[in-house]
């Protein structure tokens, strides 16, 4: 296995652009710097946005590799296009608002390198609101292969924004497919169901941007019928039983129906830790 990987992201126009140039620069800054960074424009974007890729393209030649889309077609289609434009084996997913810690890649590629059957490994998040410095929970998910089967039961294994992953695996597996929510939790299904080995490192190597929005979009029908839907696939696959489908339905329905403050109560009282300095 060599050092080098590549990064994925996947930009549309309502995103802010110093909260790009942040998420870019987390990734530029990285002990272990990546062979490649492909962008894919998920759409027409905003001149603010295009300026700030061209500015990156000049300043660090042969490093990024942008990919335009026509029309916005979500994420998941979206980061299968981008994929395909991936030249190493190890890819790193990021998103365009978050922000890596500089030793992030440098941890999860000696990772890939110990355990050469390794075809995922995550890490843990540090969540805010405007200030990085301010961080105001963690999600914490299961760091070892058994545990992750057993998590994937009733939740998601895997912050989404932190996973390496194999090109190979993931392109094997299916990719995100079709699904315009919770098509991350859908591929590591697959995954897990196709024999691929997985870990969490047990740090937060990401701070992840969170914000009233993100209540909203967990409140959203979509949302829910997509979360049931993938559930029911989970279920399919032999992941869980009737009971834990049950579970993340009705789960899935009191959220949906209850008012945002009690949403906003249970997700940072009962799904997050609080973080502690």
């Amino acid at each position: 296995m060599q050092l080098k990987y590549s990064v994925l992201m996947s930009i549309y126009k309502k995103e802010k652009p110093e909260y790009f140039i942040q998420s870019i620069e987390s990734m530029i800054n990285q002990t272990l710097r990546p062979d490649e960074i492909v962008i894919v424009k998920d759409g027409e974007l905003t001149k603010d946005l295009e300026n700030i890729i061209e500015h990156y393209i000049y300043k660090y030649p042969g490093l990024f590799n942008i990919v335009p889309l026509k029309e916005n077609v979500g994420l998941g289609k979206a980061l299968d296009e981008g994929l395909k434009y991936c030249k190493n084996e190890l890819v790193a997913r990021m998103d365009t608002d978050d922000i890596s810690l500089p030793e992030r890649c440098e941890i999860q590629v000696k990772e890939f390198i110990k355990n050469p059957k390794l075809s995922i490994v995550g890490t843990m998040i540090d969540e805010f609101y405007d200030d990085p410095k301010n961080v105001i929970s963690s999600r914490i998910v299961p760091t070892s292969n058994y545990e992750i089967h057993k998590f994937i039961k009733r939740r998601s294994p895997f912050n989404h924004p932190t996973v390496m992953f194999k090109k190979s695996d993931v392109i094997r597996c299916g990719g995100y497919g079709k699904m315009k929510r919770k098509q991350d939790l859908d591929l590591f299904s697959r995954m897990l169901n196709n024999g691929c080995y997985a870990l969490n490192i047990d740090k937060s190597l990401v701070l992840f941007r969170s914000n009233e929005d993100n209540i909203k979009r967990r409140k959203s029908w979509t949302y829910c019928k997509s979360y049931i839907y993938v559930q029911y696939k989970i279920w399919r696959r032999g992941h869980c039983n009737l009971l834990d489908l049950a579970y993340v339905v009705i789960g899935q329905l009191v959220l949906f129906l209850a008012p945002k403050s009690l949403v906003k109560l249970i997700s940072y009282k009962y799904l997050r830790k609080k973080y502690k300095t």
